[in-house]
């Protein structure tokens, strides 16, 4: 479904480790920092307390962070400054923790060592992050719009047929959506079904979260 669904369609997809996507054409996938920050994360805390302190996986775990916090200096800059600063600052550090990662080649298996394969791993497609200053460091925010979803599924378990599962994943898709461009949901979609009914295909475009005279009657905070 997600073949058809990304058919035809270039550009960046930032997303986690999940090799499908790295056989799409004509897309670049980005990779997720916070899921390499997470495993060392998860490396350091399975450590008696005692031997935390001066690990490795602490050492791990510190270049993410000093990635992270450069991330956070660079927030509300232009996307091509934001390049050129990553370029400058944060590129040398995500290259010294990757050529770090790679001394584990040899290390029996444990949780650290799976840490440092991911890293060694993705690098391909987490160095795809110093493309574009629009790119994020990780797709978290994604993974926060989907969150509902997965915790109502729990609750109705399963759609009955494949048309109500499309029909809720489009739903779902475009209150996410609306969010993201600081729009309210429901103001959102009365204006889509009391619109779109009586709309020609060129105008669509007008419909579009980001479109001004949406934004105008629909953000949060307005009337």
């Amino acid at each position: 479904m997600w073949k058809r669904f990304l058919a035809g369609w270039k550009g960046y997809l930032h997303t986690d480790g999940y090799q499908g996507y790295h056989i799409l054409p004509d897309v670049t996938v980005v990779g997720c920092w916070a899921h390499v920050r997470r495993k060392f994360d998860e490396a350091l805390k399975i450590l008696p307390a005692e031997q935390r302190a001066g690990s490795s996986a602490e050492r791990g775990l510190g270049y993410c962070n000093r990635l992270f916090e450069l991330e956070r200096e660079l927030s509300g800059l232009p996307p091509e400054e934001i390049r050129t600063k990553r370029l400058e600052h944060s590129l040398p550090i995500a290259e010294e923790f990757f050529a770090w990662a790679k001394t584990f080649d040899n290390q029996p298996k444990c949780a650290l060592k799976t840490a440092a394969n991911y890293l060694v791993g993705q690098w391909p497609y987490l160095k795809n992050l110093f493309l574009d200053g629009r790119l994020e460091l990780s797709n978290n925010r994604a993974e926060r719009s989907i969150k509902p979803f997965v915790i109502g599924r729990k609750n109705w378990l399963f759609s009955n047929t494949q048309k109500g599962a499309r029909a809720s994943s489009v739903i779902y898709s475009i209150i996410e959506t609306a969010k993201e461009n600081g729009l309210k949901p429901f103001a959102y979609l009365k204006l889509l079904f009391e619109t779109m009914p009586n709309c020609t295909t060129g105008q669509i475009g007008e419909l579009l979260p980001w479109s001004p005279a949406v934004q105008e009657k629909c953000k949060v905070g307005g009337i």
